[in-house]
């Protein structure tokens, strides 16, 4: 498909935050101004394939066109059958883009589409970095389901890490908090392990009367396994109520966190510079008092003039920014953007 033509939207940028759960797409103006919007499903490349995936993101991409009133040309046409683009930019930020090899490989199926003539994919946790900073310069913590990491500076350079698991060294989210509470727990009830209240709180949030109960329905699956990400906040509860071993599961998410923030913040050389570490996911929007305080004071000892805090911003906010960052666009036009997503 050609993409020769003048945009639909002249300086305009495709805005598209795509994770595992959710997708949001924008369509923006060059002054800012959203002219729509639509969301859909999430984005999973390595389980339905990268043709599958981003045929599943043009059907969003056409919900938003037709949103912002793109979707047919005057003579009643697609737009996409014209060759036209919608855009001059498509920023994407993706999950699952965890690897250059696949950011390229993801940049190449998306740009294919002809929806702009120039387009960028990146890691969906740059999305929520360029949401929670006034500028492109500091780093983000995403700690959602997993755990990731990425950095950036307004000259280009970034850092970031794998975050692919274990395998690249990670650990924590969702999954690595509950799947730690379950292990002490179960050793907690058969005397392998140090008392802890998770044994009776952990079974109680299913209705089950012992970790013995819980460890069958799971393994069973009369409980699917997608639910253990419900006991993250009982994790939070019984740290709350003073228990010394969920704590020090808390502890160790802290100590996560400002490992990989300090790593990428002195990859760019901000580690003794004021500089934001935005702080994302599902985990970190709990805002959970103990975490919290025990991250910063970490933070703080390792990077004084860090500065920690949640990002609230929609992440798709930090891709429309992306573009606007892409194609140099004036002070006023970023205001625009972030007054109708505030």
């Amino acid at each position: 498909m050609g993409v020769s033509r003048e945009p639909l939207v002249p300086g305009g940028v495709l805005a598209i935050d795509a994770g595992n759960s959710k997708t949001d797409v924008a369509l923006v103006a060059a002054d800012g101004t959203v002219l729509g919007a639509a969301r859909g499903g999430g984005f999973q490349p390595p389980v339905v394939g990268v043709g599958a995936a981003v045929d599943a993101l043009a059907r969003i991409v056409e919900r938003a066109a037709a949103d912002a009133g793109l979707r047919r040309d005057a003579d009643g046409s697609d737009s996409a059958d014209t060759g036209t683009p919608l855009v001059e930019h498509t920023s994407a930020c993706l999950a699952n883009a965890d690897l250059p090899v696949e950011e390229q490989q993801l940049e190449a199926a998306v740009h294919g589409r002809g929806w702009a003539r120039s387009t960028r994919v990146a890691n969906d946790t740059f999305a929520i970095l360029r949401a929670g900073v006034d500028a492109p310069r500091g780093v983000a913590v995403v700690c959602g389901a997993g755990i990731n990491c990425v950095g950036m500076l307004p000259d280009g350079r970034t850092a970031r890490f794998p975050a692919i698991g274990k395998i690249s060294g990670d650990w924590g989210g969702g999954s690595g908090l509950a799947e730690e509470a379950l292990f002490h727990a179960a050793r907690a009830e058969d005397g392998r392990g140090g008392p802890t209240a998770l044994a009776a709180t952990l079974p109680a949030h299913f209705g089950l009367p012992s970790m013995y109960a819980l460890i069958e329905a799971l393994h069973l699956e009369t409980i699917p396994a997608a639910r253990k990400y419900e006991l993250t906040p009982v994790l939070f509860a019984t740290s709350d109520a003073g228990d010394a071993v969920a704590r020090s599961i808390l502890d160790q998410q802290a100590d996560e966190i400002v490992a990989l923030a300090t790593v990428a913040l002195a990859r760019l050389d901000l580690l003794d510079e004021e500089a934001d570490v935005v702080l994302g996911g599902g985990v970190m929007a709990a805002r959970n008092p103990y975490l919290m305080d025990a991250l910063t004071e970490r933070l703080t000892a390792r990077a004084p003039k860090a500065r920690p805090h949640v990002v609230t911003a929609p992440p798709v906010l930090g891709a429309a920014l992306l573009g606007l960052d892409h194609l140099a666009a004036p002070p006023q036009s970023h205001a625009a953007l972030r007054a109708h997503y505030a």
